[in-house]
């Protein structure tokens, strides 16, 4: 049986694992927890969420909504695991993180055609070779990667926002409620009037932030997980028009809509814990407590995870990968995950899914799989692949790198997102990709 090597156990590389082990080929995947831990990481389980638990808008209409139904179709593990451990969040996709690790640890492990190997990778295996190690990849193996990318390889940051005991809510201080009122009313809403922001404001962008050491001192901040504080510093209305936006929602206290307000979201399927939406941080630790405790109905809350900043790995992925995600001038090194220029959990998965099969089948000596651009999972493909721009960053999933309609779809914007939805679901589905 022909075997390759996947390296880092994550979203990208369960998924890579999953997808060539069930083509058929032998895997050894390697993680380096529980033996050493990144400084994000806490969990001794695969897939481990240290972000948010929210996988974003489930809609079809939406870009990342039809990248999880493309996935779904073509069996991907990630999105079983989604879907058998989600919990409520209105119109996005949460799930409860311990269960779904969970699922996705048993489901690997117990897979015959992989072999788990646990210990840090520090050089590049022989052979054919999945590196997906995401964003926190470790020094050593960030070095050995270097040498191969040289100049191009490159790094950002990210950060994680606070989650807090549900029990420590002040419960008559907010109000449950989910964005014009789509799905459930699954958001714990803390609402501020004006007086209450402009505290909240003043306090925010004179707190003290962790330290940075080394290189780390001049962070390059990616748009999509901005620290509040950092977003806050750009003027007092930021955050109304960004995460603290009321727009949508009703104060039932009052029958209008707040000045502005922070949502909370449930992180497990007992509601036990919740996660401040959008409020990633690089505050430390007792700022964090004096600062959020600002927020109506947080007065006393109970912090059981505080929010972290940590480095961000990628590499210049144009010019370096193929629409396989492989190396082009490495025939058998694949890259996957954030590593490649690919921001978020679903669009790492996507990227894991696309190396996985293209690894085995080049194992196997079968054709490789490449998806038009017409589907989420190929235009991402081939954005990393073959942007054009002269500062590659990071990129979510959405419809700006889709192809075009081949012609001109009428109905406004909503009936031209129904068209990339139906487009994209009639091709996987008459590809038989997903069939085993």
């Amino acid at each position: 049986m022909s075997r390759i090597t996947v390296v880092g156990a994550g979203l990208a590389g369960c998924e890579a694992a999953y997808q060539a082990a069930r083509l058929g080929a032998s895997v050894t995947l390697c993680e380096m927890k529980p033996q050493k831990y990144s400084p994000a990481h806490r969990s001794p389980l695969f897939a481990e969420l240290v972000c948010s638990n929210s996988l974003r808008a489930a809609a079809v209409t939406n870009a990342i909504g039809l990248l999880k139904e493309e996935l779904r179709r073509l069996g991907s593990l990630i999105m079983t695991a989604a879907d058998k451990s989600r919990v409520e969040a209105g119109g996005a996709l949460a799930v409860d993180r311990e269960k779904f690790s969970s699922y996705i640890t048993e489901t690997v492990r117990n897979d015959p055609n992989i072999t788990v190997a646990e210990g840090e990778v520090t050089e590049i295996p022989d052979g054919i070779t999945v590196i997906a190690t995401g964003p926190l990849t470790s020094d050593a193996l960030s070095e050995a990667i270097g040498k191969i990318t040289g100049r191009q390889y490159l790094h950002f940051f990210d950060a994680a926002a606070p989650i807090v005991s549900a029990e420590s809510i002040n419960r008559d201080r907010v109000f449950l409620a989910s964005r014009y009122g789509k799905g459930e009313a699954s958001y714990i809403n803390c609402p501020f009037d004006k007086a209450e922001y402009e505290t909240f404001y003043n306090a925010l962008i004179s707190a003290e932030r962790a330290g940075l050491h080394g290189f780390e001192k001049d962070p390059k901040v990616f748009e999509g997980c901005m620290p509040v504080e950092v977003m806050a510093s750009r003027g007092i209305d930021t955050l109304r028009y960004g995460p603290m936006k009321p727009v949508g929602l009703t104060d039932p206290k009052t029958g209008r809509e707040p000045y502005a307000a922070v949502q909370l979201r449930a992180e497990n399927e007992e509601g036990t814990m919740y996660n401040i939406v959008g409020f990633q941080t690089n505050l430390t630790f007792p700022e964090q407590r004096r600062v959020f405790g600002l927020i109506p109905g947080l007065e006393n809350a109970e912090f059981l995870r505080y929010g972290v900043m940590h480095r961000n790995t990628y590499i210049n992925s144009p010019g370096l990968l193929t629409e396989t995600y492989e190396m082009r001038e490495r025939k058998g090194l694949f890259f996957a995950g954030q590593m490649t220029g690919v921001e978020g959990y679903i669009e790492s998965t996507g990227s894991g899914f696309i190396a996985g099969q293209n690894a085995a089948r080049l194992a196997l000596g079968l054709p490789p799989l490449v998806l038009p651009d017409i589907t989420v999972l190929g235009s991402m493909a081939k954005y990393v692949s073959s942007s054009q721009s002269a500062d590659f960053q990071p990129m979510n999933a959405n419809f700006g790198i889709i192809a075009p309609p081949s012609a001109k779809v009428r109905g406004g914007k909503k009936k031209r997102f129904e068209y990339y939805a139906e487009r994209s679901l009639e091709y996987i589905s008459a590809s038989g990709e997903g069939n085993d």
